[in-house]
């Protein structure tokens, strides 16, 4: 067992091996996390059209906030008054704060980058700001999550290699600093582990954040433009290299094909916008596969969205009242299609666990000749409470 870091209560227990596929636990100071995991995405503190007490329903132990668009709005100064994310949004699940520094890259036309930090305007109202890796620590002090993530400079999918070293390099710069600069010792913080598609620099940087003094450690920089089959290959060749005893966080990475192979390779948390942005948009992932509530085949059929799912959406609507809903552009279609999406990307998350702690996972059942998922595989969980 790894004993949490300078006194945190924070910790992790690596329980088992399948393979490279690992399974384990989490404490926090909001619960135990069992891990692999996926942690549904809150940018602004809680999930669009949900709120915290959907989320423990649907099982989730854990979700993520983004510190970069907390400090814009409402500050992490009002959050602070508060006592923090927990005491704010009325959330007693762990939550862990995304730096920004994807948020920061995708401001290429408004910002400038120097080994101080970042000077960028707001996306919101134009306003000045500057974001250090000392303010980071001190916003996400403020914030107050369970996991904290370091600033790191992330450079664009097609950069050179001469470019993504330079970042690589900043990223150390600015973790070391980090570090110097924490105040609170009730805070995990994780680094991040940068590269680009490049190996070497990959091995390099693996070795060197996870040298460092982190209570987890991230790869980062592998959803910003780079082919599919690049992604795979960095996570494989880069998750074994992270420290054993430490939880492994593919950062922003999450379509179902994804999370299966980045599980095989050792990876124990995920994070994406997927089954959220996909319900939004009228796309549900189902055990026989994707649906698109648009399609006129929906309207008048009585089917639940998938006949094997507990969720609270395909326990009490059909596809016909949720194809109603989407064309009213009702608000409440972007809540049951969310509910439904999570609890399919749980499910999935929750069953290959199960396989790994039985010894029994193989990546490639869970995989068709496409290379897409095979969804037909999940089973759903009984849901507690979602949306009651």
């Amino acid at each position: 067992m790894n004993p949490p870091t300078d006194g945190l209560a924070f910790g992790f227990t690596l329980q088992g091996t399948c393979g490279a596929a690992r399974v384990g636990e989490m404490r926090t100071r909001h619960g135990v996390v069992p891990t692999p995991v996926f942690m549904p995405v809150g940018t602004l503190g809680m999930v669009k059209s949900l709120d915290p007490i959907d989320i423990k329903g649907l099982g989730a132990r854990i979700s993520l906030a983004n510190a970069f668009h907390l400090m814009l709005r409402p500050g992490d100064e009002l959050i602070a008054e508060f006592g923090g994310l927990h005491s704010f949004f009325g959330n007693d699940g762990a939550v862990l704060t995304d730096s920004g520094g994807f948020q920061v890259f995708s401001l290429a036309s408004i910002r400038e980058i120097s080994d101080a930090g970042v000077n960028f305007r707001s996306p919101i109202d134009g306003s000045a700001h500057f974001l250090s890796p000392e303010r980071l620590v001190q916003l996400q002090e403020n914030l107050f999550p369970d996991i904290a993530m370091v600033l790191d400079e992330c450079p664009p999918g097609d950069a050179g290699k001469e470019q993504v070293a330079a970042a690589m390099a900043r990223t150390s710069r600015w973790a070391e600093r980090a570090l110097s600069a924490r105040q609170r010792s009730d805070l995990a913080w994780f680094g991040i582990v940068q590269g680009g598609t490049w190996d070497d620099l990959r091995i390099q940087h693996a070795i060197e954040i996870g040298a460092m003094p982190w209570d987890g450690v991230a790869i980062g920089g592998v959803s910003v433009g780079e082919a599919p089959d690049d992604i795979h290959r960095i996570v494989e060749l880069t998750a074994p290299l992270l420290p054993k005893h430490k939880p492994r966080y593919l950062m922003g990475v999450g379509t179902p094909e994804d999370l299966v192979r980045g599980i095989a390779a050792g990876v124990d948390m995920f994070d994406c916008v997927m089954p959220s942005r996909n319900a939004r948009n009228g796309c549900l992932f189902t055990s026989t596969g994707k649906l698109n509530i648009k399609h006129s085949q929906h309207r008048r059929s009585s089917l639940p969205v998938d006949e094997s799912c507990s969720c609270t959406t395909c326990q009490r609507y059909s596809r016909a009242m949720l194809s109603h809903q989407y064309r009213a552009h009702e608000p409440s279609f972007m809540r049951l299609a969310t509910i439904h999406n999570l609890a399919f990307y749980l499910g999935l998350v929750s069953d290959i666990r199960a396989e790994i702690q039985r010894g029994e996972f193989k990546p490639e059942r869970w995989l068709s000749e496409d290379g897409v998922i095979a969804p037909r595989r999940v089973t759903f969980p009984t849901l507690s409470g979602a949306g009651e």
